[in-house]
């Protein structure tokens, strides 16, 4: 089976590369079939290392790989491949070509970022506490760019008619920010069905980003393309969003 991919749907420089994966193309077998790229998701590192290999037949130079932990530090991506280490992170960004930077998502959003002109790009992995605790905006500190200059592509996330959290995460959504009742809907007692995108796309008008694009992509109910903790629990592969400048 062939490695399918997803082009992002964003104005970006022809210098700024992107590749998002889908579950497809591997050798992954199970709730891993078939290009998991997870080495710490339960799967046979073996077949994990040769779905990365596949992986890496696309890319300039291997991707820099993040120990993610649902929180907002940010990764020098550039740093990290001289080290040949693999940092605690939740984003990364890079300011020279062949650097790729990437997250492990399914369910969480990746959100792309990129300079207009083409001199600095970045991921980031929000999931609902990323995104609550404020990983986009993060990033884009570490970014250090004029809002104006920011394209924005939000990738395959679970989405608003199926992702379902309790009482507590819109709380603390609303704590942060009242506006963010606004990508709630009520379902039974206790309970509501969460946008992710509309909150990304609060976080980042608030910090003066407006050309966002993407979205509209649902891991959970799209079980062809995509790999969904939600939906497999535990024994469940991960995609890779990936970006990274080109000479």
């Amino acid at each position: 089976m062939a490695l399918e991919t997803i082009v992002p749907d964003w104005p970006a420089p022809a210098r700024v590369r992107t590749l998002m994966t889908t579950r497809s193309g591997g050798v992954s077998a199970g709730g891993y079939a078939s290009l998991n790229l997870g080495m710490r998701c339960g799967d046979d590192p073996a077949a994990v290392s040769e779905n990365r290999a596949r992986l890496g037949a696309l890319l300039p130079a291997p991707p820099v790989w993040l120990k993610q932990v649902h929180g907002i530090a940010v990764a020098d991506a550039e740093a990290a491949r001289a080290r040949r280490d693999e940092p605690e992170a939740d984003a990364a960004l890079a300011r020279s070509s062949g650097t790729v930077c990437a997250v492990l998502v399914a369910d969480c959003m990746p959100v792309l970022l990129a300079d207009e002109d083409g001199s600095a790009v970045a991921v980031a992995h929000a999931g609902w506490r990323g995104l609550c605790g404020g990983v986009i905006e993060a990033t884009l500190d570490a970014l250090h760019l004029p809002a104006g200059r920011v394209l924005a592509w939000l990738g395959p996330a679970i989405g608003p008619r199926v992702y379902e959290v309790g009482d507590e995460v819109r709380a603390a959504f609303v704590a942060r920010d009242a506006a963010a009742a606004q990508a709630f809907v009520a379902t039974r007692t206790g309970h509501w069905l969460l946008d992710l995108y509309a909150i990304a796309r609060q976080r980042l008008a608030a910090r003066g980003v407006t050309r966002v694009h993407g979205g509209g992509f649902c891991t959970y109910t799209d079980a062809e393309r995509f790999f969904s903790f939600r939906r497999q629990g535990a024994a469940s592969g991960r995609m890779a969003a990936l970006v990274w400048l080109s000479d």
